[in-house]
């Protein structure tokens, strides 16, 4: 197979009757004297998906988005155009455009260019749309509304989805480096609606990761992920009010890691501690969580949805440590925020597409395992909720405030799980909540790879993990009494 460098090279050069001479240019028209960094990044990206609703095929798309984005910075100024058409013409515009916001003075030149190969992949250059038949994929949507319907006869409606994306990225700094990237994503998920007497309750379930879509098929995943959506809603069906008020809380292991992503990640992104914004500003040193809690952003795990073997900036992904035994370590970088701050990039800067400004941001987020067996730590809490899943939430990055929605969850009494809870939110303070936990489990998990990421209008592949957690003292909003 060629290298990804040749196949991004035919992709936006080749085909497009660029060469390095006009991409000198090109530089000669962005770069000035006051330039810290600059870049241009190539991005050519299909994407299919396939939706299956009331047993039959509703959707199916197909699409094509190619361009190239141009950023010209100069310390904490940033010039940035972009364009759908790959072009020279067109390129030497949005240079034009994109160095506008510096000062005027002596262009600056890129002589000599070189290739950046990262150290190892992360996943295969495979096109994930090829590797299902259009029949095999519309079989295994049918398969799930099959599955989920025979579970039980309460099913009312099944949604069920495939999706997969190919991207080929090339990004070309003032250094002259070039590094490129070919990037598989696919994922699957499901909806069931349940009714009994009246009563509705919904449930989801889903994965997916950077390989092919023959992951879903070549195994039992229809069945894995119709069944838990039933099993979910179903539970719901049961569930009681959740009780209100300041008790101990015990999260389940994987998915609930997107409380850690939400409530304490974004506030370790680079941007917002170099403003002073975020609640763990100028904290560096700081014991900041309990004793035995580290977290890190890993973006070299095999396959995962939210690893990348080089950010939107042609840096290598590597796994930050975060907080190490409760110690705020450090902050996630991309380029820019790490030049403003002294340091360097750790491989998070990142942007939704060839239209978007790269920022810092998460890759996959999750905290090391402790050493409780998950069975000890349910058995610990007198009275509390067990929450396993959590279908949403809202932080202010500022104070650290969230709320947190938990999807699935069960009363704990007298160290032993009871009857399912419904309605239970989650209200706290992410630096304090870190300070609140007093067991960590040993069964570290991260989720099946269906998280997506918000920041300022953009959204990018995410993965979160965690072992079980018991935390001390978290608000509960709920409809009962305590």
């Amino acid at each position: 197979m060629k290298p990804a460098i040749d196949l991004a090279r035919e992709a936006f050069f080749a085909s497009n009757g660029l060469d390095e001479a006009q991409l000198a240019q090109v530089f000669g028209q962005l770069l000035t004297k006051d330039t810290t960094l600059a870049d241009l990044y190539f991005q050519s990206a299909r994407y299919e998906s396939w939706g299956l609703e009331e047993g039959i095929i509703k959707s199916g798309s197909y699409s094509i988005e190619q361009g190239v984005g141009v950023r010209s910075v100069c310390g904490e100024q940033t010039g940035f155009a972009y364009s759908g058409e790959i072009s020279f013409p067109a390129l030497l515009e949005s240079a034009k455009a994109a160095r506008a916001i510096s000062s005027a003075g002596q262009s600056g030149t890129v002589n000599t260019w070189r290739v950046a190969t990262p150290s190892r992949a992360l996943y295969a250059q495979d096109d994930p749309l090829a590797s299902l038949s259009e029949s095999d994929k519309i079989a295994f949507l049918r398969e799930i509304d099959s599955i989920a319907r025979a579970t039980s006869p309460y099913v009312q409606q099944v949604m069920a989805s495939i999706v997969a994306a190919h991207e080929i990225i090339l990004i070309i700094d003032e250094t002259g480096r070039m590094t490129a990237d070919i990037r598989p994503l696919v994922r699957a998920n499901v909806s069931v609606i349940v009714e009994r007497k009246g009563q509705t309750e919904s449930a989801s379930s889903g994965g997916g990761g950077r390989f092919n879509l023959d992951f879903f098929t070549n195994g039992n995943k229809a069945q894995e992920y119709a069944e838990d959506a039933v099993r979910k809603a179903l539970i719901n069906l049961d569930a009681e009010a959740a009780p209100a008020g300041s008790m101990t809380v015990v999260l389940g292991n994987g998915w609930p890691g997107v409380l850690l992503h939400e409530a304490i990640g974004h506030g370790l992104e680079g941007d917002f501690n170099r403003k002073g914004t975020s609640a763990f500003a100028g904290r560096i040193g700081e014991q900041v969580a309990a004793k035995g809690i580290t977290v890190v952003d890993d973006g070299t795990l095999d396959q995962r949805r939210g690893s990348l073997s080089v950010d939107d900036e042609g840096t290598q992904t590597q796994c930050t440590t975060l907080i190490e035994d409760g110690i705020l370590k450090g902050y996630l970088y991309d380029r820019q925020n790490a030049a403003l701050m002294g340091t360097q990039s750790t491989g998070n800067g990142r942007r939704q597409s060839y239209s978007n400004l790269p920022m810092p941001r998460m890759t996959n987020t999750y905290m090391r395992p402790g050493e409780y067996d998950p069975a000890e730590i349910i058995a610990s809490v007198e009275k509390g909720i067990y929450a396993v899943n959590f279908s949403g939430g809202q932080v202010d990055i500022t104070s650290g405030k969230f709320v947190f929605s938990a999807s699935e969850a069960y009363q704990i009494e007298n160290g032993k799980l009871g009857k399912p809870l419904k309605n239970a939110t989650l209200i706290g303070n992410g630096p304090d909540v870190l300070t609140r936990v007093s067991m960590v489990g040993n069964d570290l998990q991260l989720d099946t790879g269906v998280g997506v990421c918000g920041k300022d209008g953009q959204s990018v592949p995410v993965g979160v993990g965690q072992p079980t957690l018991r935390i001390d003292g978290i608000t509960v909003g709920g409809t009962a009494a305590a």
